[in-house]
């Protein structure tokens, strides 16, 4: 038993050495090298060309036959399902890429990914992948970049600021990918950015608004408005339109977003000659919206603006409830959600809510009514903003270090959902917001519609 014991350990302890003499490396360092090359079997389910689905609820067999045959490889299986399985839904994003990239097979592509929070907000990711699609769908059908089509790698990183570092970790060292869309949170883009900028890998959010991400890295672009603009335009609303001066702001402290857009708010409404009588943080686990709206009432606020982020947005529409249309109310774009319409209700009419501003009457609304058979939102907007800023950069130079250059560049635009896209030297862009709010209508069939403030 005991000589047995010792040939394993003298086989294992062999073999250790010989991979380790083959790799060039030195025994001690072998551990290290397996940790950051292997692939960890929990990530890869996290990201997908095709070969699996990663949208959870039930799939259709035509659309589940097209994934199991893109994993096998026979495309043109594939593409059948998929036609299939777009027929029968055509609302469906992540079907549409998986057929735009069963359709390039292993020919030559440019790849690029998208970061999503598909586990904890897949409401928001549709939307994503909606403008996304659309963007993959129009080049490629056009015979790609030059020539070259586009294929579109999905990844959930589930809203999580560690795996999306752990995400953007394994995207970097992967050269075939030219750029990311995402994350779509401030705290996982902050998190992630951190790794994109060490390998040089250019990523655009298309969602996320801290003020934090302004000159954050060269290699972070932004096709959405920050923070500083919604917080400016809502402060103005509150005291030039409205004629209030006392606001009430509830926020996330564990939200770089609400965090963002609390501070920003604060300070435009007092810049504006108004005053924020108090902050109260929806994170904690003692918080009552009843007790809070009765102290905000009692201290004389007039409005209570929301800058509540995905995981508070319940404990909003609680304040929104219990509210009881005494006092007027502002939100963030968090809230621009068919949840808030769902829930809110009546007693959400009049909620006002700063989103990034989109010209619907524009061609891309048009197609997209026409490709998703209904109405998009402004997430759909700019993540196919973000595409194409990609799709322009890469026509410009098929690199990493091209497609960085391309978007720094001041004379770089791209063509978007609402006209021109450029970035400022700090990654935003120079876009203005739209004001909405919540009135009585049969859009969203839930009775209640967000309508434009003009």
């Amino acid at each position: 038993m005991f000589l047995s014991a010792a040939m394993l350990l003298f086989t294992v302890g062999a073999a250790t050495w010989f991979l380790a003499s083959s790799l060039g490396l030195k025994f001690d360092n072998l551990f290290t090298y397996i940790q950051e090359n292997a692939i960890n079997p929990s990530l890869q389910d996290r990201i997908s060309f095709g070969e699996k689905t990663l949208i959870a609820g039930e799939i259709s067999p035509a659309k589940k036959e097209g994934v199991e045959a893109i994993a096998a490889g026979s495309y043109e299986k594939a593409i059948a399902n998929l036609t299939t399985a777009i027929k029968q839904n055509p609302n469906d994003p992540e079907a549409l890429i998986f057929l735009n990239n069963a359709r390039i097979g292993s020919a030559k592509s440019y790849t690029i990914v998208t970061s999503l929070p598909i586990g904890n907000n897949p409401n928001t990711s549709l939307e994503i992948l909606r403008g996304i699609a659309q963007a993959q769908n129009e080049i490629n059908a056009s015979g790609g970049i030059k020539g070259v089509r586009l294929k579109v790698e999905i990844a959930n990183d589930d809203d999580n600021p560690e795996i999306s570092k752990q995400i953007a970790t394994t995207l970097v060292k992967n050269s075939e990918i030219l750029g990311v869309i995402g994350p779509t949170t401030s705290d996982a883009t902050l998190a992630a950015g951190t790794v994109y900028t060490s390998g040089k890998l250019v990523a655009i959010t298309p969602t996320s608004t801290s003020v934090k991400i302004s000159n954050f890295s060269p290699y972070v672009f932004r096709t959405v408005p920050s923070d500083f603009i919604a917080a400016r335009s809502l402060a103005n609303y509150m005291v030039n339109k409205l004629q209030k001066k006392k606001a009430a702001v509830f926020f996330n402290s564990q939200s770089n977003y609400s965090q963002s857009l609390k501070s920003e708010f604060v300070s435009s409404v007092s810049l504006e000659g108004g005053q924020v009588s108090n902050e109260f943080d929806l994170s904690q686990a003692n918080f009552s919206a009843a007790r809070s709206v009765e102290q905000a009432t009692n201290q004389g606020a007039e409005v209570l603006m929301l800058a509540s982020n995905t995981e508070t947005l319940d404990k909003a529409l609680q304040v929104i409830q219990v509210h009881d249309k005494r006092l007027a109310l502002l939100g963030g774009d968090d809230l621009y959600t068919f949840k808030t319409l769902e829930v809110g209700r009546q007693q959400a009419v009049g909620l006002i809510v700063a989103i990034p501003g989109v010209n619907y009457t524009s061609d891309f609304t048009i197609k997209a009514r026409q490709l998703w058979g209904g109405d998009v939102g402004w997430r759909t907007a700019l993540s196919y903003d973000a595409t194409q800023a990609l799709i322009a950069a890469i026509e410009l130079n098929p690199t990493r270090e091209g497609v960085q250059q391309a978007l720094s560049s001041s004379n770089f635009s791209a063509i978007g959902a609402s006209g021109a896209i450029r970035f400022l030297a700090s990654g935003d862009r120079n876009a203005p917001v739209q004001l909405v709010k919540i009135a009585t209508g049969n859009r969203s069939r839930t009775g209640y519609d967000f309508v434009p403030i003009p």
